[in-house]
This record gives structure tokens, C-alpha cells and sequence, in this order.
């Protein structure tokens, strides 16, 4: 016997599943008929502005209220300019700026854009204060360290991407910036009382309540003091009593991908990650990257069996799926065309560099960009002074292959100018830029998060607070390197 129709639409009605290529497929367009809420675009997904408002009107289309999702959040995360890099700073950048309106503009200027595109939802903005220095997974989307400043910024944004059209989604609730671990890749343990969390970590989401934001996304981070053993993507006490009844958040709450380590490890796969995060109070379930019919339908019968079971109330689906359509209504796609990102962007990014040292005078430098490795938030975006150099030679190499001997000897007598993202956790980094200094010229541009450390030795420590493309330019304009 197949499913319910009525119950198997029920289910379709909490999904935000993903489908691959340009173009969506029929399988896509027929789930999108049949109920499903809606589709996050990757970079997969994204080619050009007018084929990615070709797929969007595409899935409008096949139902008018469909939500089109994208995490594009500026910096070092975009869907929109994978191929390229962002022409936007991202919220380290906004952060370290302190500029409250500027942040506004910028995060208006993505919304109109993605408006313009078809997209309704941005999962954005990062709001988690990065407390951490060795975060693996937040690091530059944050606005920084300080609890009010990121506050006082994630406000701004949600107002940013909301006046544009696009509804605005916090994440990742009750905060990520603690945690030294990958939640794509394992559990991270946020081991704190729930004082701390209230000092700390959910100013930023109180302020985006405030604001307003139509969606909060849930982190799959375990905080025993709340979840026990469970991330608090699949705990009420998160949820429910400490976002819903403490904090006033009214709107649709999203789950982080499923499929991510943090969340199947704990559940035992995709499907009963779902039926737990329902469950808990979440309404939008976030599937993954990876996706296809076969999967939206092992979910889909996940969740109906757990109604048929009693494992799951009905009346909990129904609210879900009633959040869901609620943000829907709200979000509008303009289609009329976008900004162009212009200085914006670009003069944002030079704002963000701090300069430790000095840089005037550089020579005819060679440059030496760091192999850094992307996480799977980043995806593989192009980085660096690369495509921003005015005939200065560039070389890239990998810390712990290539020694300060070696790169002493590529330079000659022309100063140094490294380039690094997180170099002081970058395995080998630290001793390779050291090591150079001690017998070099060497000026560090740092596109990670900065942090407490700095080498010794260097002529010059600079800080883009992100790896943008617009990041990317502003530095080479601060070490006269640019074209």
C-alpha cells in the first residue's frame, strides 16, 4: 500500500530538500506539486544570473508559494559568486568595521539581489559570537567576539535582507562560536551553564527576535545543560523553551542540513533525524546538499510512519507545516532586476583591513599564498591577491612541504608577502611564516580569523578579516600591489 495522500502531503509540507545541475528536473518540479515546501540552491545550482531566474520562475511555476533558499551571507560563504568570490565582505569584516548602517546596506544590497534572482529565503545571517579562536566552522561569518557587537550587526542585517524582500534566517541557535569541531563533520560539545549562554551566546538571537526575523536555524551542537546527549536541533528544552517561551521567536524554525555528521551520527540517519527534529519543534527541515527523489521519499516515509507509530502528534506536524506556509506568504519575489554591487562592497572591505607594522615600501615582492583547505560551509572558493596583482609574481605552496629555505631561495632578494587563512591553526603555518622571518622580509596577510596570534618577526601583520574577493582587493590596494 502507498502512503496516505493526505499525511504524505502533510510531511512534503516540512521539507526544504535540493536538487543537482541548473535546471531543476521533473522529479524537482513534481515534489514541488505534490507539496514539498521548497529547494535550497548550492553552487551546483548557479551558473548565471539569468539561468538561476530561469530555475526559480521555473518552481514558481509548479507552485507559487515555494520557498527558494541560498546561504548567501556575503565573505567567505556564497552560492551566488562561487566561481569568483563574493564582491562583499563578510560579518568579520562588517564587525570589525563597527559600522551598524554599513552593515544594513550591504546585507540590502544581497537581498535585492537574490530578490531580483527568485530567492525568498537567505539562510543568513551567521550570528554566533565567535568566541573561540580555533572555531573550525564559524570563525570569519562571525561579527566577532563580543556578545553586543554582534548583536547590534546581526539586527542590522536581518533589517537588511528583510526591507529588501528576502526573509532573513539567525543561525545557529543557541549558538556555534564555542565549539572547536565541525558540526558537518562530528558533534561538537558546547559544555556551559546556561548563564553563560544567556551572557554569551543568545544576545544575537534575542536581537534578531526583536528585529523580527521570519526564521532562526538550529545548531547540531550538543550543550549538556540543555540537550543531554542530543544536539539541539532535536531538543525541546532548546527549541521550544529557551527560543520560543524565553526568547518570543513567533517565526518558522529551521534545521541545519540533516545529513550533516552532527545530526545522523546522533539519530541513526537522514529519516530519523527528521522524525526527532519535528519532534523537538523545528518546522523546516533542511535535508541536505545531497538530494534526490529516493531520499525526499525515505524522509517522507520516515515521518508518516512515526505518526502512524504515535511517535509523532500529528497536531506538531500540522503546526510545522502551518510555520512553513506562514513564511511563504510573507516572502514576495521581486524579479525586477538587481543592484550591481558596485564600490559597495569593495570600500567595505577596505574599511575592515588593520594594518600591525608597516607596509609602505614594498618591492617588487613575491607572493606566497598558503593552501589553505575549505570548509564544507565555504565550498572551493577562489581566494587570495591573485586576480588583484599588477605584475607581482605569485607562487602557492603548502606548509609542510615547502620550508622557509626554499621559498628564501624563490624570493632572492625580493621581501615576502605570505598569504594565509587561520594561519595560527594551520598545521605547519605558524613555524613555516616564523621561520622565514627570522631570516627574511616577510609581510603576513592574514584572510582567516586573525585572533590573539601574531608571528614574531614579521614586517608587517595585516588582517582582511575574510577571504572575499572583495577582501582580496582591498588588501592588495593596502600593500600597493594592485592593478
Amino acid at each position: 500500500m502507498g502512503l496516505d495522500p493526505g499525511l504524505r502531503r502533510l510531511a512534503l509540507g516540512t521539507l526544504l530538500a535540493a536538487y543537482p545541475g541548473p535546471t531543476p528536473p521533473d522529479w524537482a518540479l513534481d515534489l514541488v506539486g505534490a507539496g514539498l515546501a521548497g529547494f535550497t540552491l548550492f553552487g551546483t545550482n548557479v551558473e548565471t544570473p539569468a539561468q538561476v531566474a530561469a530555475a526559480t520562475a521555473a518552481l514558481r511555476d509548479a507552485r507559487a508559494d515555494v520557498l527558494v533558499a541560498i546561504d548567501e551571507e556575503g565573505g567567505d560563504v556564497t552560492r551566488l559568486a562561487h566561481a569568483t568570490g563574493s564582491p562583499y565582505p563578510g560579518n568579520a569584516a562588517l564587525g570589525a568595521v563597527g559600522d551598524v548602517a554599513l552593515t544594513r546596506r550591504v546585507y540590502a544590497a544581497i537581498g535585492a539581489e537574490l530578490a531580483a534572482l527568485g530567492v525568498t529565503v537567505d539562510l543568513a545571517p551567521t550570528v554566533d559570537v565567535n568566541s573561540a579562536d580555533e572555531n573550525p566552522v564559524i570563525g570569519t561569518r562571525s561579527f566577532g567576539d563580543d556578545p553586543l557587537r554582534v548583536a547590534a550587526h546581526s539586527a542590522a542585517a536581518v533589517d537588511g535582507l528583510q526591507g529588501a524582500g528576502v526573509a532573513a534566517c539567525a543561525k545557529h541557535f543557541p549558538g556555534h562560536g564555542a565549539t572547536v569541531a565541525d558540526s558537518h563533520l562530528e558533534l561538537p560539545t558546547v559544555d556551559v551553564p546556561l548563564s553563560v549562554l544567556r551572557e554569551r551566546d543568545l544576545p544575537p538571537f534575542a536581537a534578531t527576535v526583536a528585529a523580527g526575523t521570519r526564521a532562526v536555524m538550529t545548531a547540531h551542537i550538543r550543550v549538556p545543560v540543555l540537550t543531554g546527549d542530543l544536539p539541539a536541533t532535536f531538543s525541546r528544552a532548546v527549541l521550544v523553551d529557551l527560543l520560543r517561551r524565553e526568547l518570543g521567536f513567533t517565526g518558522t524554525v529551521i534545521t541545519d542540513a540533516l545529513e550533516m555528521k552532527g545530526a545522523t551520527v546522533a539519530a541513526g540517519g537522514v529519516g530519523p533525524a527528521a522524525v526527532a527534529a519535528l519532534a523537538a519543534g523545528a518546522d523546516l527541515l533542511c535535508v541536505g546538499a545531497k538530494v534526490d527523489a529516493a531520499l525526499v521519499g525515505h524522509v517522507v516515509t520516515e515521518i508518516v510512519a512515526a505518526l502512524g507509530a504515535g511517535r509523532l502528534a500529528r497536531d506538531r506536524v500540522e503546526e510545522a507545516a502551518a510555520r512553513t506556509a506562514e513564511l511563504a506568504a510573507w516572502t514576495r519575489p521581486v524579479g525586477a532586476p538587481g543592484p550591481d554591487p558596485g564600490d559597495l562592497g569593495y570600500a567595505a572591505a577596505r574599511r575592515a583591513v588593520r594594518v600591525e607594522g608597516i607596509v609602505a615600501g614594498l618591492d617588487r615582492p613575491l607572493v606566497v599564498q598558503l593552501h589553505a583547505t575549505a570548509t564544507m560551509a565555504e565550498g572551493r572558493v577562489p581566494w587570495g591577491l591573485g586576480p588583484h596583482l599588477a605584475g607581482t609574481e605569485e607562487v602557492r605552496v603548502v606548509a609542510g612541504e615547502t620550508g622557509p629555505a626554499a621559498l628564501r631561495a624563490l624570493a632572492g632578494d625580493r621581501p615576502v608577502v605570505l598569504v594565509g587563512r587561520h594561519l595560527h591553526r594551520l598545521p605547519g603555518g605558524a613555524e613555516l611564516v616564523e621561520g622565514l622571518a627570522a631570516v627574511h622580509p616577510v609581510t603576513v596577510v592574514e584572510m582567516g580569523w586573525p585572533g590573539r596570534w601574531r608571528p614574531a618577526g614579521v614586517r608587517a601583520f595585516v588582517a582582511t578579516y575574510g577571504a572575499s574577493h572583495a577582501n582580496g582587493r582591498a588588501a592588495a590596494e593596502v600593500l600597493g600591489l594592485a592593478g
